[in-house]
């Protein structure tokens, strides 16, 4: 264990006891002899005006509001934005760490192209863009857009652009949006994103969706969980969370309720039939009470793992509570099931707690609508190309689906059928070094950026992402840029710069631009209208149809600290992976003693786990906070890029997933993902 050097000084200043015990303070002694010779040597702070400025993360999917500390212009450090709804003054792991991945060894500090002989190249911007609009005039398979920014206005330009040649082909990276936009507006007839309000929920319950640590805007949703449950006093809130892994939420919620992989509608359904039991209605759901009543306590026992008991129980306290809630989603937050989603929201509906937030308005021509690009699968497009159904041009932007689209998509391989790809991006990911042109995009503190309602966000928020410090490299703003290049190639999109597009959208939000430059964001009681929803027994029936049980699935851990797919592990935040994470280069993967003993392992052992899709080698940690027949996987990691922090740690959990077709829905879905194991 480390010692903190002041401490070690105040054994040296206060006698001996410090110094006999250890020889590490005669080390210290020694250091600060020399630092007293030697001036320069001591660290000390960077002189010079301190000044706070606030912006937003666009680095952290939690979008947390921020006021980045400079002094003499250079940012030093970010701490939450107590002004900010997005943050309440708290900030996490990975946007604390957005300031240090300025000088990342990783960043793309120039345009790069791809030549002959599989090395990249350094060009200039004009000649990136003549490369680009040579393979766009020829382009006559259509243009492709993979985005990994899930709010930002920037979708807009990326959508229109590649509507002006014909196409309709954008789309996310997966995450537990997708499945809540398939469920609302792709099967219930809804029109908006589901609102969450954690500030005033007084019973919680979070089926599969790791609330305090992966799902939604994280640090808003850990103020309201504070904000119900100040020290020292009792709590005004009661959380529980169902899932097969003691994550961060799990081991804040008052109980953790161990629940299968991938069993979260078959938990919602059982729920819903015991509210329906105590009297609970709700207009549109008919047909589903019917299907619910088949999903007695026992029936979800069988399915989930849950025993009739618990069940009973959380049904209790959400018909008592007085602003009840109920929130699904998936294990490591992508890979979800529409189905699920929609008997989550179901549950709300009869709680009498169900609301929707507007999709922002779209303001440049041509593009697709939040909702539209939600209701496209990322992993079904990628895996298409392996059967001829390529474009000709693919553009990627702050995503890498090389890396983290699910094995099975086998996303490296079916790159190859794509004829151009450019990849806007800020780091070196695996989807840049398989691309032909890589265009590097500012760091988050050197460009305007926007961010709009956040999905589960409980009201219409609106706010700016303000550059805190010059661009440090060759990069340009890729708005600006692919509307210079739409200009020159004939396609109007109604802008000539992205300052104007972002005064548009704040107008169309209703924001005043002056309030958002200076920090303030914007929030609406605004709602869409819920009228007419309904949910379709019939495909949520064929979704929750008892699966028999692996003898043993996967269930992937998302934590921010272990950083993202886009921008890897940040080097500060190596510091707060533990040793039974992560030791040497081994991952290690999480099971019980039961589970342990049954497959004749112990801790430290090296195995091999594997599916459908692939293989990985990592270590095995006994840990009682995952359920009975069940591995857990930390995300993240198995890098193949990046630098000397992220690159070559662990090993790929993405490797493992197989996607399937939900019953029903057809929506792409990976959780429940079966697994062997054996000894390396």
């Amino acid at each position: 264990m480390g010692i903190d050097r002041r401490d070690a000084i105040k054994f040296i200043v206060g006698g001996a006891v410090g110094t006999t015990l250890t020889p590490i303070p005669w080390k210290l002694t020694d250091d600060i002899s020399i630092w007293t010779q030697n001036w320069s040597w001591i660290p000390r702070n960077m002189p010079g005006k301190n000044d706070y400025k606030p912006t937003v993360s666009k680095l952290c999917p939690s979008n947390v509001g921020m006021l980045v500390r400079t002094v003499n212009g250079r940012p030093v450090r970010p701490v939450g934005n107590p002004d900010s709804p997005l943050s309440g003054g708290k900030i996490s792991s990975l946007a604390a760490a957005e300031g240090e991945l300025l000088y990342s060894p990783a960043r793309v500090r120039r345009p790069l192209r791809k030549s002959a002989d599989g090395t990249y190249v350094a060009v200039s911007w004009n000649e990136a863009e003549a490369i680009l609009s040579e393979k766009l005039g020829n382009a006559t398979g259509g243009v492709g857009v993979i985005s990994g920014d899930m709010n930002g206005t920037m979708n807009e330009v990326l959508s229109a652009f590649a509507a002006g040649f014909g196409s309709e082909n954008c789309c996310f990276m997966p995450d537990s949006a997708q499945p809540e936009a398939q469920a609302y507006n792709g099967q219930m007839g809804g029109d908006g994103q589901p609102a969450y309000d954690f500030d005033n929920a007084d019973y919680v319950l979070a089926i599969g969706a790791d609330v305090l640590e992966s799902w939604g805007p994280v640090v808003a949703n850990r103020r309201g969980f504070a904000g119900k449950r100040p020290h020292g006093e009792d709590p005004a809130s009661t959380w529980v969370y169902a899932g097969a892994f003691q994550t961060n939420t799990a081991a804040g919620a008052d109980k953790w309720v161990p629940m299968r992989p991938g069993a979260q509608a078959a938990l919602a359904l059982g729920i819903a039939n015991l509210l329906i039991k105590q009297g609970a209605s709700a207009p549109g759901l008919s047909g589903f009470a019917s299907l619910a009543a088949q999903y007695t306590p026992e029936k979800v026992a069988e399915v989930a793992g849950i025993k009739p008991d618990a069940l009973q129980e959380i049904a209790k306290g959400l018909a008592s509570a007085k602003n009840p809630l109920v929130v699904v989603g998936a294990e490591g937050n992508e890979g979800g099931s529409p189905a699920a989603a929609a008997a989550g929201i179901a549950c709300n509906m009869l709680l009498g707690n169900f609301r929707a937030l507007p999709y922002p308005k779209t303001v440049v021509k041509g593009a697709m609508g939040r909702g539209d690009m939600l209701a496209k699968d990322a992993a079904g497009y990628v895996a298409g190309f392996l059967g001829g159904d390529a474009p000709e041009v693919l553009i990627t932007y702050q995503a890498n689906p090389v890396y983290a689209l699910p094995g099975s998509v086998n996303a490296k391989e079916a790159f190859n059928g794509v004829s151009f790809k450019v990849c806007f991006s800020t780091y070196l990911t695996e989807t840049a070094l398989v691309s032909d042109l890589i265009l590097p995009v500012p760091h988050s503190f050197e460009m305007i950026d926007d961010v709009a309602s956040p999905f589960g966000c409980s009201k219409v928020l609106y706010a700016l992402a303000m550059p805190v410090i010059p661009t440090l490299v060759e990069a340009k703003h890729p708005g600006d840029f692919l509307l210079g290049l739409s200009a020159k190639l004939g396609k109007d999109l109604g802008f000539d710069s992205y300052l104007k597009v972002l005064q548009a959208k704040a107008k169309a939000m209703g924001a005043n631009w002056g309030d958002l430059t200076k920090g303030a964001t914007y929030v609406s009681d605004s709602t869409a209208s819920a009228y007419g929803i309904s949910v379709d027994p019939d495909a949520l029936a064929k979704a929750a149809a008892v699966v028999e049980a692996a003898d043993l699935t996967l269930c992937p851990v998302m934590k921010l600290n272990y950083g993202t797919a886009a921008c890897g592990i940040p080097p500060f935040n190596l510091k707060t992976i533990r040793d039974d994470e992560l030791a040497s280069d081994y991952l290690f993967v999480h099971m019980n003693s039961n589970t342990a003993k049954s497959k004749g392992l112990g801790q430290d052992d090296v195995v091999t786990l594997a599916s459908d899709a692939g293989s990985v080698t990592v270590k095995v940690n006994i840990f009682e906070g995952v359920m009975d027949g069940v591995v857990a996987m930390p995300k993240n990691f198995g890098h193949t890029a990046f630098d000397e922090y992220t690159r070559g740690k662990g090993e790929n959990v993405s490797a493992l997933f197989t996607v399937s077709s939900e019953p029903g829905t057809g929506a792409a879905v990976w959780t429940g993902q079966a697994v062997d194991l054996k000894r390396a």
